[in-house]
């Protein structure tokens, strides 16, 4: 499978666990519809600042959207956060409350090697 092709099918994983629409993404990146279902097809390379936007969504790390692995991307599924019932404006606050905890956890961590 093609890098490119990983990256589609994580995508379209977390996509589906959080119940979203290919048009709820998109409009969240500002793209078309068509777009995310070429990123998931592995048609397209999805661009780094896309890439960042979506782990942001995800509450995941950008490596863990290019990882092949299907245990470590289960691992990261099972804290995806379900927004089926959310408004297109609403992903940006779960993806801003994401970011926060995802660098909060990121310092812990670097805290705690520190020691």
């Amino acid at each position: 499978m093609s890098q490119n092709q990983i990256i589609g099918a994580n995508i379209r994983e977390f996509r589906s666990h959080m119940h979203l629409t290919q048009e709820a993404l998109a409009n969240y990146l500002g793209i078309h519809r068509e777009v995310i279902s070429y990123y998931e097809t592995g048609t397209r390379t999805v661009p780094l600042e896309e890439l960042i936007k979506l782990s942001d969504l995800f509450g995941c790390e950008v490596s863990d959207l290019i990882e092949e692995n299907r245990d470590v991307l289960n691992a990261c599924l099972a804290f995806a956060f379900r927004a089926d019932q959310l408004k297109d404006q609403d992903l940006e606050s779960v993806a801003e409350f994401k970011k926060v905890v995802k660098n909060y956890l990121n310092l812990i961590q670097l805290q705690s090697a520190s020691s």
